[in-house]
């Protein structure tokens, strides 16, 4: 692992899913994999956070119309949390039936990408640009 980031801090160029002209910085997979990790891990969290915290609100005010107001804010929430969370997959059942599964198209960039797998061979989707 150190090994890669060590290749990919000196600014090598990469290419992806045997796109030649589709050059890129090393660095770019890993923060879009970051980000994209670090969003499937916050969201449900602050759904969690927030839920308690309406929900902890409307019950210590005892009121059934605020329970019930809530309640439906949490609904909204969760279903916009869902649908935040599943993009990536739904992106990616997408891109796999539109360009079928072969690694050297652009589903093998699209995983290069999501999953940030940055190497010096073939092995990989992202591969050191010579």
């Amino acid at each position: 692992m150190i090994e890669i980031l060590a290749k990919v801090a000196t600014g090598s160029e990469y290419t992806c899913g045997g796109i030649d002209n589709f050059v890129f910085s090393g660095m770019f997979p890993y923060v879009v994999s970051t980000v994209v990790m670090l969003i499937k891990i916050i969201v449900p969290i602050l759904l969690i956070i927030f839920g308690m915290l309406d929900l902890a609100k409307a019950v210590i005010a005892s009121k059934e119309d605020e329970i019930k107001k809530a309640q439906m804010t949490f609904v909204k929430r969760l279903i916009a949390a869902v649908i935040v969370f599943f993009v990536v997959s739904l992106v990616q059942i997408v891109v796999r039936f539109v360009s079928g599964n072969d690694e050297n198209s652009i589903m093998g960039c699209f995983n290069c990408f999501v999953n940030g797998s940055v190497s010096d061979n073939n092995s990989s989707s992202c591969q050191l640009r010579n």
